[in-house]
């Protein structure tokens, strides 16, 4: 064992060949759960340290995070700021924000922090769907 986080793979299977190629994680909650949301924001970036392909996708409350600014307003005791959690995500993978959730918040392209996109369900599906690929969801 590496010192990886996760689960042990069966006794004969090489740890590197069992990781995951890329993790997809789709976090639906924003201020309103915040708790789940920062737990969402810690495995992508922790994932991400660890040199794993991530892909996090705003969904439902959690879009709001795609506008500058507002995920230095967030604050969760006992956790990692969000602005840095971000900025490790992205370091190590990409942000990806929903196109109906952006939509319903008449959030636009020329609004989200740069470097984050704005897809819909086919390119979600596309990721998940991958060979080597996990999806989690908060």
């Amino acid at each position: 064992m590496t010192g990886r986080a996760g689960p042990r793979p069966s006794p004969g299977i090489d740890y590197d060949s069992a990781m995951a190629k890329k993790l997809v994680i789709k976090v639906t909650a924003g201020a309103d759960a915040p708790e789940r949301c920062s737990q969402a924001f810690t495995v992508a970036a922790v994932a991400a340290a660890s040199g794993v392909e991530v892909s996090l996708w705003l969904t439902g409350e959690s879009a709001w995070f795609a506008l500058p600014g507002r995920a230095a307003e967030f604050a969760l005791p006992h956790a990692a700021p969000l602005p840095e959690l971000i900025e490790a995500i992205m370091a190590g993978g990409g942000v990806t924000l929903c196109t109906q959730c952006a939509a319903r918040r008449d959030i636009t392209e020329g609004q989200v922090i740069e470097g984050v996109r704005i897809a819909g369900a086919q390119v979600f599906v596309s990721e998940i769907m991958a060979d080597g690929a996990q999806a989690l969801v908060y």
